[in-house]
C-alpha cells in the first residue's frame, strides 16, 4: 500500500455523523488517510470506476470500509452486495455502521458478507467511544489477507 493510500473509506450521507466519525478517529490518530464519500453511488464509482475502465488495474484497497445503509441514490446494502460479489474487492472488510437495528437489515448484511454490523450509539460520548474502538480494531489489530 502506498504511504498516502486511503486506509478508511467512510460512506455516510449524514454530515453530522460523518464529522463525528472523523473526529473520533482523529482523537485516536487513526484518520491520516480517511476518505469520506456522501452516498452509495459515489462509493461504487470510487471503488469500481478505475476497475471498470481497466479490469486488470491495481487499486489501493482500504483497510476497512465504514458503510451506512440508508443513503440516497444507492443504498448501503447495494454497495455491500457489489463489493462482496466481486473477486477484486470481496476481501476488503466492510463494517456496517448504521442507525438501523432492524433484524432483516442485519441478516441481509451478514448474508452478503459484512464483516461487522454496528448500530450507531445514541449520545455523543457513546458514539465517540464506539467509533474509536472500531477504528483501533480494524486499523491496528485486524490482520488482512492482502
Amino acid at each position: 500500500m502506498k504511504p498516502d493510500a486511503i486506509e478508511i473509506l467512510l460512506v455516510e450521507d449524514n454530515m453530522d455523523d460523518a464529522l463525528l466519525t472523523i473526529r473520533a478517529l482523529k482523537k485516536k490518530n487513526l484518520s491520516n488517510n480517511i476518505h469520506h464519500l456522501k452516498d452509495g453511488a459515489e462509493a461504487l464509482e470510487y471503488i469500481f470506476g478505475q476497475l471498470d475502465e481497466d479490469p486488470n488495474a491495481i487499486i489501493d484497497k482500504p483497510k476497512v470500509i465504514l458503510l451506512d445503509l440508508k443513503m440516497p441514490r444507492v443504498n448501503g446494502i447495494e454497495v455491500l452486495e457489489k463489493i462482496k460479489s466481486d473477486d477484486r474487492t470481496k476481501a476488503i472488510p466492510v463494517v456496517v455502521l448504521t442507525s438501523s437495528n432492524q433484524d432483516p437489515d442485519i441478516a441481509k448484511c451478514y448474508a452478503l458478507g459484512a464483516n461487522s454490523y454496528i448500530v450507531k450509539p445514541v449520545g455523543f460520548d457513546n458514539f465517540m467511544s464506539t467509533v474509536s474502538e472500531l477504528g483501533m480494531y480494524w486499523m491496528l489489530l485486524n490482520q488482512r489477507p492482502y
